[in-house]
């Protein structure tokens, strides 16, 4: 993931909102506590989910891949006074950890935490949506972005995390696994559907943001 220089890096960081108490324990905790911390979106990319849901003011969120909260506590930060965040894990062990910190928070009543396989749950959800955040296994992110894409309103967002794969979407073909060629398949797919206008951002391990038009 280290895609820029570590020095510049750290300047960004030192020029960037420090993060809440809350979620500055959620970070520290779980690097201790929890096998690959690194899944966690972290300090510059968790204040530039919560300045983007802060922009967009959004009624809903969906996000597809909860893991230990950080990312959804970022995002609900933008929602509007009765708006409320639909988050899905389907990791049923981290789910003590992760309610922990969202029953701590401002938030918790804005937090509806499903524990499941997302695959499942979207299609029963039936409700417009302002931002979608998909973070989860890499196989599913075209099923996962055609089963929101006629949900998110015009001018709704639909963020992907991951989509530079620590640069593996750079090697030869014929090296790549699986799942960076899924995240291949995504980031083309997008390029190209004409429903959204789109940017992807070298932020941490990449951020592919379409909004629908």
């Amino acid at each position: 993931m280290d895609f820029i220089d570590e020095n510049i890096e750290n300047y960004a960081l030192a020029h960037t909102e420090k993060e809440p108490e809350l979620l500055y324990e959620l970070n520290r905790q779980t690097h201790i506590q929890v096998l690959q911390p690194r899944m966690l979106s972290g300090h510059l990319q968790g204040r530039v989910l919560s300045m983007m849901s802060k922009m967009i003011a959004p009624s809903i969120i969906l996000e597809i891949g909860t893991y230990t909260g950080y990312s959804a506590l970022c995002l609900a930060e933008g929602l509007q006074k009765d708006g409320k965040i639909i988050t899905i894990d389907i990791n049923y062990e981290l789910e003590p950890f992760t309610r922990k910190f969202f029953n701590q928070s401002e938030y918790a009543d804005k937090i509806d935490f499903r524990i499941g396989n997302a695959l499942e749950i979207i299609p029963t959800l039936n409700t417009p949506l302002d931002i979608v955040f998909i973070d989860a296994d890499k196989s599913n992110y075209i099923n996962y972005y055609d089963l929101v894409i006629d949900h998110v309103r015009p001018g709704g967002y639909i963020i992907a995390d991951n989509v530079l794969w620590s640069g593996k979407v750079l090697e030869p073909i014929e090296k790549l696994d699986e799942d960076t060629k899924t995240l291949l398949e995504y980031n083309t797919k997008i390029q190209q559907d004409e429903r959204v206008e789109n940017v992807l951002l070298p932020i941490r391990d990449g951020l592919m943001i379409a909004r629908k038009k």
